[in-house]
């Protein structure tokens, strides 16, 4: 059969793809980037919060437009809209041939293979069977990809519907992470990131104690490994033993993904989060105290049920004051199943323009963040030629892909893609930096 994979969400939905894609290829199946062409469409959908599923259901539709010039085209929806909304898909949208949920995914050749023969299904396993060990393809450019080390999560913040939809933390046993990792180093990737739904958890379930330290010292041994990138920790499960880590081991850059949510007490304590102000302020200071060139990149959520104006304002003059680096803020929005969504709501629209304040106010400070850098140098690590405008297009090492800013030199430079080099920083611009070619 030829497939066409369509890959919604976040990196760790993007692994999962990444496995599903293997087993495919491995069965003699073949794929393809145009639905006109397939036999069958397999949509790993993402179904966190409201944009996403709309993003999820847009292209189901696609799908569904693409059976006018391809008839013969089957739909099979999976990840985690697949999961959340068991009945509904196929309710809603009858030309969806089947629906399989993250439990089931060993199963889908078998299910393509059924839609093919005109059969409609639904087909879902324990969530807990998701099995993240398995071989895997390398969908990013080859010099980056992502190494998920645990699935589900068991932290039970009352907004989020990740532990309805993955089920409770497992951690990847370290042989099987580290065996990984060596693999991607030998197919050329020179930057791993690693990810999961919390990676500050890692090891405790299965090893009785936190192995987030032991498992980057060890990533770092890896010939070919030139840059670990940590993403998702929690600020009360922030151990110093990671933070030494990021300062003292020099494969692992200077950048840490730590979604904080708000910094009011009370709303965290509705939120369900595990510590408080002090906790977070703590994370912060020990990490700018030990890594003093760190960018710290969060996200916080405004509008949350029964937020205060007192307590909106408390969140905005932490964002002024802090001045964290990098910062996504998000309107609440309510999440079928969570504890949050049977609380009395706020208006959509004072979500919105609290959000928006915070936004317009990180946007000038970034602004200000990227114009300090200029006259310096920075590592940065080649990801693509554009060759409208001739110009390299990097990641700086305080930069992750896809969510934060780009560094541009001229195309007339010796660069490589998916090489490391020093680039001197000459203009700025609220997001991106523009620079020259040191070595």
């Amino acid at each position: 059969m030829k497939v066409a994979l369509v890959s919604l969400g976040c990196p760790k939905n993007q692994v999962d793809s990444d496995i599903i894609a293997h087993g495919l290829l491995k069965a003699g199946h073949s794929t393809t980037a145009d639905m006109t062409e397939a036999d069958v469409c397999v949509i790993n959908t993402c179904g966190f919060i409201t944009s996403a599923k709309e993003e999820a259901i847009e292209n189901i539709f696609n799908a569904v437009g693409a059976r006018i010039e391809n008839p013969k085209l089957k739909i099979v929806v999976t990840g985690c809209l697949a999961e959340r909304y068991k009945d509904e898909i196929m309710e809603d949208i009858p030309e969806v041939d089947a629906v399989v949920g993250i439990g089931s995914h060993d199963k889908l050749l078998e299910v393509m293979e059924k839609v093919c023969n005109g059969e409609k299904l639904s087909c879902y396993g324990p969530k807990t069977k998701l099995d993240i060990t398995k071989k895997r393809i390398i969908s990013t450019p080859r010099h980056y990809a992502y190494l998920k080390i645990a699935e589900g999560c068991s932290n039970g913040c009352y907004y989020c519907a990740i532990p309805l939809i993955r089920g409770p933390h497992r951690s990847r046993p370290m042989e099987s992470c580290l065996e990984e990792a060596k693999w991607l180093a030998e197919e050329g990737v020179k930057e791993i990131i690693v990810v999961a739904q919390d990676i500050t958890r890692y090891g405790e379930d299965i090893y009785k104690e936190n192995k987030l330290a032991e498992l980057i010292t060890e990533i770092s041994k890896i010939e070919g490994v030139e840059w670990i990138r940590l993403m998702y920790a929690y600020p009360e499960r922030l151990g110093d033993d990671v933070i030494n880590v990021i300062a003292t081991n020099p494969k692992v850059v200077h950048y840490l993904d730590l979604p904080i949510q708000h910094i009011n007490d009370r709303v965290l304590k509705s939120m369900n989060r595990v510590g408080g102000n002090a906790v977070i302020m703590s994370a912060i200071k020990r990490l700018r105290d030990a890594v003093p060139d760190i960018k710290i990149r969060t996200s916080i959520i405004t509008g949350y049920p029964g937020e205060t104006e007192e307590e909106f304002q408390q969140l905005y003059n932490f964002v002024k004051d802090i001045r964290l680096e990098r910062l996504g803020c998000f309107a609440y929005s309510e999440e079928d199943g969570t504890k949050a969504a049977q609380m009395e709501q706020m208006p959509v629209e004072v979500r919105e323009a609290r959000a928006d304040s915070i936004m317009k106010l990180q946007t000038t400070i970034m602004a200000e963040q990227q114009a300090e850098m200029v006259g310096k140098n920075v590592r940065v690590i080649c990801d693509d030629y554009d060759s409208e405008n001739d110009l390299f297009v990097c990641r700086s090492v305080y930069d992750a892909p896809e969510i934060d800013g780009e560094v541009y030199v001229p195309g007339n430079s010796k660069m490589e893609i998916g090489e490391i080099h020093i680039v001197h920083i000459t203009e700025s611009d609220i997001y991106d930096l523009y620079g020259e070619l040191v070595d």
